[in-house]
């Protein structure tokens, strides 16, 4: 019986030893922020979305995504500062006078600013007609800074590759393909 106890408290002594010399458990990484990719024939451009900082914009965008809507769209507005791509009459060049003026009829309904961001060239935000509330398809990609708008528009995201794409695109540029990554 002796034996018992000795053996059983020596193996509960191993199992305790053992425990403390095995590695720390690593808290899970964080999640990362989705990636949305827009393939033209000038090349691609990929957008990180600002997940935690404008969740309910974001679900809106892949939501969208999901849906093939940026699909043959084309970029209706194209500045010295920015270009915008979401209405999805620029499918028909004969509605081109019309360009910009529609969306997918689904606004996200919320404004998710965030003071941490500002309008810097590859920041990309949503447009909306003086409402920040009635923001919806319509996303637009900085060219050059914009602290004007700060406040005024949500920074949903950033692009991480293909800013030189950005910079050759003009108005009709063709979004050929549009994926998350």
């Amino acid at each position: 019986m002796r034996a018992m106890v000795l053996l059983a408290m020596f193996t509960a002594a191993a199992a305790a030893v053992s425990a403390t010399n095995q590695a720390p458990v690593k808290p899970a990484a964080p999640a990362a922020n989705p990636v949305i990719v827009f393939d033209t024939l000038k090349g691609s451009i990929e957008i990180e979305l600002f997940q935690t900082e404008t969740p309910k914009s974001v679900e809106h965008i892949l939501a969208l995504m999901k849906r093939n809507f940026y699909r043959g769209e084309r970029f209706h507005r194209v500045t010295a500062s920015l270009v915008q791509v979401g209405d999805p009459q620029s499918r028909d060049m004969s509605r081109q006078a019309y360009w910009g003026s529609n969306n997918s009829g689904e606004p996200i309904g919320v404004f998710e600013w965030s003071k941490k961001r500002s309008h810097v060239r590859g920041a990309v935000g949503l447009a909306h007609s003086g409402n920040p509330l009635s923001a919806d398809s319509q996303i637009y990609i900085m060219k050059t800074p914009s602290q004007g708008l700060d406040g005024k528009h949500a920074i949903i995201g950033r692009v991480v590759t293909g800013m030189a794409v950005v910079d050759k695109l003009v108005v009709t540029d063709v979004i050929k393909d549009a994926k998350v990554k």
